[in-house]
């Protein structure tokens, strides 16, 4: 299932974990695990945030991705499935009358 994860990093927390060289590390290991179809950074809410675009092959991967933003960065993680164009159209014919 195609989802959006959502990081919103503690800035204090993650402020010690980039001066410890972790944060560069933590991000490349999760890109290279979920090889997202997009993955983009910036700021909300004052935060650090990530924003990556995935296919989540099975539940159980959820901790093992989600672990090292709690206990290394303090961050609030959040999941949501999203739909690509061709997934909506797919959605919508199946409610549409014939």
């Amino acid at each position: 299932m195609r989802m959006l994860l959502k990081v919103q990093m503690n800035t204090a927390t993650s402020n010690e974990t980039i001066k410890q060289g972790k944060l560069l590390e933590i991000m490349e290991t999760t890109l290279k695990e979920l090889n997202p179809e997009a993955a983009y950074f910036t700021v909300e809410d004052g935060c650090r945030t990530g924003y990556l675009f995935f296919d989540l092959k099975d539940p159980s991967q959820l901790p093992k991705i989600s672990e090292p933003f709690f206990m290394e960065m303090g961050a609030k993680v959040h999941y949501s499935p999203v739909m690509n164009p061709d997934d909506l159209r797919k959605g919508l014919s199946a409610i549409m009358p014939s």
